[in-house]
C-alpha cells in the first residue's frame, strides 16, 4: 500500500503536480511506507538511529551536538552515513560526543570527512581516511560489520563515478562544470593512480569492502534483519529528476553501480520485508521502496539549508506499519533526535521485525524538489 501525508497548504497547481506524482509512484517500482497511528515509545526492542551529513564545522551543527542527551539514548545505536567534519579536530570531537551518548556508533566516510584543505598536517585523502579509521577503533566506533542483539549492521565503503548517472543530460541552458560545482576535485588530495575523473576512486572504495566477506557472509546466515548504510548514492532513482535540479550534473557526482550491486548481493535481488539502506550525500530527506529494498536518508544538512527548509523540511517522528509482517510502531517525541530517522528491532518470539521509523519523511518528492535551490549550496561553491 502507497501512503503520502496529505498536504492541505498546498496550491492548486502544486495538487495536479502531486497527483501526477502518486499516479507514477501507483505505477512504478517505488514505494512509500504506509503511516498510521501506533505502539508507545517504551516497547520492547532494540533503537537504532540513522543520521547522516552532520557537517559539524559549522558551529550551529556542534552544538546541535552537544545538546543531545546523555541519558536518553545510553542503550541505543546509531549510524553516522558520513560527513561529519572537514577538519579533523571535529570530526574527533563529534564522535567523541555522539560515542558518549550513545552504546554503539557506527560510521562511513563522506566526501567532506577526506578534504585536506585546511589540516595541519601534510597527508593525502587516503592517508586521511586510515587516519579516521584509526581515530574511530581508538574511540570505540565501529567501522567494521557487526551484529548488534541480532541485528546485522553492514558499513559500506563507496565514492562516485560520473557514469553512475544515465539520465539524458539538460541541454540549452549553460551548467557550470564539475569542477566548479564540486569541490571534492580541489580539496581532496589523491595518489597518481585515483582520480575523481574516471571511476577508479569508486572501484578502489568498493574494494575496500572485501576484507569484511567472511563477516557478511556470517551475518547473512545469521541474522534475518539487516541494515547496510554508506555515504554515497546507490541508485539514481533516490536523486531528483535533473528538470527539478538547480545544478543538472549533480547525478554525476553522487553515486555508484558497484555500491547498489554489493547491497543487492547482501539483502539478495528479491529482497526482503526486512532489507534497509541508508545513505547520504545529496541532503534530501527520502525515504522509499525501491525493488523490495527500503532505502532512507536522515541528513542534518548546512543550517541555512534547515532554516530554509530547503531539503525537504523537518517533521515530527511518525509511526509506521507493514500490515505484511505485522509491524508496531513507535512514536518518539524526543525533539532533540528530530533529525534523526530510526529503528526499532521487536526481540519478542512472536515478531521479529525491523521497524523503520523516520524523523525526517519528506512530505512529498515534489515539495523537495520545488526547494531544490540549496542543491548547489551542498557542494560548498
Amino acid at each position: 500500500m502507497i501512503s503520502c501525508l496529505s498536504l492541505s497548504s498546498y496550491s492548486f497547481c502544486e495538487k495536479i503536480a502531486l497527483k501526477k506524482y502518486r499516479r507514477c509512484v501507483k505505477w512504478g517500482c517505488i514505494k512509500r511506507p504506509q503511516v498510521v497511528s501506533g505502539a508507545k515509545k517504551d516497547g520492547f526492542g532494540l533503537r537504532v538511529f540513522v543520521l547522516s551529513d552532520l557537517h559539524t564545522d559549522y558551529p550551529e551543527n556542534m552544538a546541535w551536538v552537544r545538546s543531545l542527551s546523555t541519558k536518553r539514548h545510553d542503550k541505543d545505536v546509531l549510524l553516522v552515513a558520513g560527513d561529519v567534519a572537514e577538519m579533523y579536530d571535529n570530526f574527533i570531537l563529534t564522535m567523541s560526543l555522539l560515542k558518549e551518548r550513545f552504546d554503539y556508533v557506527f560510521f562511513v566516510p563522506g566526501n567532506h570527512d577526506l578534504w585536506c584543505r585546511w589540516e595541519t598536517e601534510d597527508f593525502d585523502s587516503l592517508e586521511k581516511l586510515n587516519k579516521l579509521l584509526d581515530a574511530c577503533k581508538q574511540l570505540g566506533v565501529e567501522t567494521n560489520p557487526a551484529v548488534i542483539d541480532g541485528l546485522g549492521i553492514i558499513p559500506l565503503f563507496s565514492w562516485y563515478h560520473e557514469s553512475f548517472d544515465r539520465e539524458d543530460d539538460i541541454v540549452g541552458i549553460r551548467i557550470p562544470s564539475l569542477d566548479m560545482a564540486c569541490k571534492d576535485f580541489h580539496a581532496c588530495k589523491w595518489p597518481g593512480n585515483l582520480s575523481n575523473r574516471d571511476s577508479s576512486l569508486a572501484l578502489y572504495f568498493d574494494s575496500m569492502n572485501e576484507k569484511n566477506q567472511n563477516t557478511v557472509k556470517r551475518i547473512q546466515s545469521t541474522c534475518s534483519q539487516i541494515i547496510t548504510f554508506s555515504h554515497f548514492v546507490p541508485r539514481q532513482e533516490l536523486c531528483p529528476e535533473k528538470r527539478m535540479l538547480f545544478y543538472p550534473n549533480l547525478p554525476k557526482i553522487i553515486g555508484s553501480d558497484w555500491l547498489e550491486d554489493r547491497i543487492r548481493s547482501i539483502h539478495g535481488v528479491e529482497s526482503s520485508s526486512f532489507a534497509c539502506h541508508v545513505f547520504g550525500h545529496t541532503h534530501f530527506c527520502w525515504d522509499a521502496v525501491v525493488d523490495g529494498i527500503r532505502y532512507v536518508q536522515a541528513p542534518l544538512a548546512y543550517p541555512r539549508e534547515r532554516k530554509r527548509r530547503m531539503n525537504g523540511g523537518t517533521l515530527s517522528i511518525s509511526q509506521m506499519s507493514d500490515a505484511a509482517t505485522n509491524r508496531s510502531f513507535v512514536r518518539v517525541s524526543d525533539q532533540e533526535m528530530a533529525s534523526c530517522a530510526w529503528f526499532r528491532c521487536n526481540r519478542s518470539k512472536s515478531d521479529s521485525s525491523l521497524q523503520v521509523c523516520n524523523g525526517l519523511t519528506r512530505t512529498e518528492i515534489l515539495r523537495a524538489c520545488s526547494h531544490n535551490e540549496h542543491v548547489l549550496e551542498a557542494w560548498d561553491v
